[in-house]
C-alpha cells in the first residue's frame, strides 16, 4: 500500500481509538478497497467491525436493507441509496460509524445525468442521521476508484475526529431524515 493510503489508515485507527469507535463499510464501485485501507494497519480489529461489498442492487437490498423503491426511484448511484447503504451497514453490524460508496467508475455505464466518475458517498454515526454528497472524479477506472476511496475515508476521518467517545454498549440507531 502506498504512503498516502498507509497514512490515512493510521490516522483512522488513531481517531477511532481516541473516540472508542468501531467502523463498518458499505461499498459498491470501490469493491472493498476502503475496508482494505482501514485494515492495513495492524490492530485494526480493535476499530473495524465489518465491510459489505454490495455491487448488485439485490445485494444492496438483501444485505443492507436498501429499499427497492429507493433503487427504482433514484437508482443505485444516488445519495438516497448511499444514505440507506450507510444506515444499513450500521444496522447490520456492531459499528458506531459507517461509510458508503456507490458510483460509476467506468469505463462504461455513464449517462448524461450521471457521467462516468459520478460517485455518491454517505457517512453515518450512531444516533445521527446519515449525511451524503456526490462528486464527479476524472481519470481511468483505477484513478476514479482511488479518489473515491480517499474521499470516503477522509470523510470518515473527519467524523471520527468530531465524535465524542462512544459507549460501545449504548448504540443508538439513527433514523432517516
Amino acid at each position: 500500500m502506498d504512503a498516502e493510503l498507509t497514512a490515512l489508515s493510521l490516522a483512522i485507527g488513531q481517531a477511532a481509538t481516541t473516540c472508542i469507535a468501531t467502523i463498518a463499510t458499505a461499498e459498491s464501485c470501490t469493491g472493498g478497497w476502503a475496508a482494505q485501507v482501514i485494515t492495513h494497519t495492524a490492530g485494526s480489529s480493535a476499530w473495524f467491525d465489518c465491510g459489505f461489498v454490495t455491487y448488485s442492487n439485490a445485494a444492496k437490498s438483501d444485505m443492507l436493507g436498501v429499499q427497492d423503491q429507493t433503487l427504482a426511484t433514484h437508482g443505485a448511484v444516488s445519495e438516497a441509496t448511499a444514505r440507506e447503504m450507510a444506515l444499513g451497514a450500521l444496522m447490520h453490524s456492531s459499528a458506531s460509524h459507517a461509510l458508503a460508496v456507490t458510483g460509476i467508475a467506468g469505463p462504461t455505464g455513464g449517462s448524461a445525468a450521471k457521467p462516468i466518475g459520478t460517485i455518491c458517498f454517505a457517512w453515518c454515526c450512531a444516533g445521527q442521521p446519515p449525511s451524503a454528497e456526490t462528486l464527479c472524479f476524472s481519470g481511468d477506472r483505477e484513478a476514479i476508484r482511488r479518489q473515491a476511496v480517499i474521499h470516503a475515508l477522509n470523510g470518515l476521518l473527519a467524523r471520527l475526529v468530531e465524535s465524542p467517545p462512544q459507549a460501545k454498549s449504548a448504540k443508538t440507531m439513527p433514523s432517516m431524515p
